[in-house]
């Protein structure tokens, strides 16, 4: 770990004013400010309605910053959600093909590595079935497996590893593990402990919309646990 892959500095972001939210509402995210190194696994840590989602549609483009300023030293950030990318009338193999367009992909690579996407996702003939009628689990397992085959610089884990069985997260931690290694880098939103110490070394503790604490893992969960 050495570089940086991305930092944050003083970003705010606020929902748009009217009547569901009033002329002031409050900052979802207020003065954040981290840097995501190349070839880290970055845990957040934080209550329900902190404002981690937020912040993960932030990083990854998805919704801009009022305020506070971004810095990228990589080319594609990708966010893995279960709230966020797939449509669920389709199948998963259409699913497949349009969010790797979506992420720069050709038509042909797509169809080159699908076998592997199947396989990686344990789907098997489910690949071929909508979206609605999938689990939860089964609807991360084909994220991560997509995302897997773009091959983000940083790839942002919203809870999506807290719904897959124990077999597919040790799949998948051997993923991240050799990723690491090529410099990519990744960011796991997690109310699980357990698994923040098992990926992470540094974690961000965020608190209603702001960065309590950045430290080795093990320091900001003795904290958060005494808060």
């Amino acid at each position: 770990m050495g570089k940086e892959a991305l930092s944050l500095d003083g970003v705010g972001f606020s929902y748009a004013r009217g009547p569901m939210f009033g002329k002031n509402p409050p900052p979802v995210l207020d003065g954040v400010s981290f840097k995501i190194m190349k070839g880290e696994v970055l845990g957040i840590i934080g209550k329900n309605g902190s404002g981690k989602s937020t912040l993960m549609k932030v990083v990854a483009g998805i919704v801009k910053p009022d305020v506070g300023e971004l810095t990228s030293g990589v080319d594609k950030i990708q966010l893995l959600s279960l709230q966020v990318g797939f449509i669920q009338e389709l199948t998963g193999r259409e699913n497949v093909i349009l969010s790797s367009l979506l992420l720069g992909m050709r038509r042909k690579a797509i169809e080159r590595q699908m076998d592997q996407v199947i396989e990686f996702s344990e789907l098997g003939e489910f690949i071929d079935q909508p979206l609605n009628t999938y689990s939860s689990g089964m609807r991360a397992r084909l994220g991560f497996s997509v995302a897997c085959q773009a091959d983000p610089d940083i790839l942002l884990i919203d809870e999506a590893f807290s719904v897959g069985d124990a077999g597919f997260r040790k799949k998948s931690k051997m993923i991240i593990e050799e990723r690491m290694q090529t410099d990519r880098s990744f960011v796991l939103v997690s109310h699980s402990e357990s698994m923040l110490r098992e990926y992470c070394a540094r974690c961000v503790w965020l608190e209603a919309g702001r960065v309590v604490m950045v430290a080795e893992t093990e320091k900001v969960l003795a904290a958060y646990g005494a808060a």
